[in-house]
């Protein structure tokens, strides 16, 4: 029997050597094609586009995941979505979510 202590080491291992970090820099040169609707700073160009700047990582690329799957629909995220490889995702979610934000109270 293997010893429990060995065994959850080696998941820790075989996890972290399948994860790749997401790349901010990266995610900013993708957004490029999101930026008629969204803005390249994260701030909607359109009424019916939601801001993305400053979103949670997660939130963003399950969202992203969920276009891409269909879960979650929209007209245009269903076209751009599907072409996003996990790697995309992974990086335009962690650019959109490292653009500080400042918010104004009135």
């Amino acid at each position: 029997m293997i010893p429990r202590a060995v065994l959850v080491t080696a998941i820790l291992v075989a996890c972290a050597a399948s994860a790749k970090a997401a790349d901010p820099k990266a995610g900013r040169q993708k957004a490029l094609q999101c930026q008629t609707c969204h803005g390249l700073d994260g701030r909607s160009k359109l009424p019916e586009a939601p801001n993305l700047a400053g979103q949670v990582e997660t939130y963003l690329a399950k969202a992203l995941k969920d276009y891409k799957t269909g879960a979650r629909k929209n007209d245009m995220m269903s076209v751009v979505a599907p072409n996003l490889s996990d790697a995309d995702i992974a990086d335009l979610a962690a650019y959109y979510a490292s653009i500080e934000v400042e918010v104004k109270r009135p």
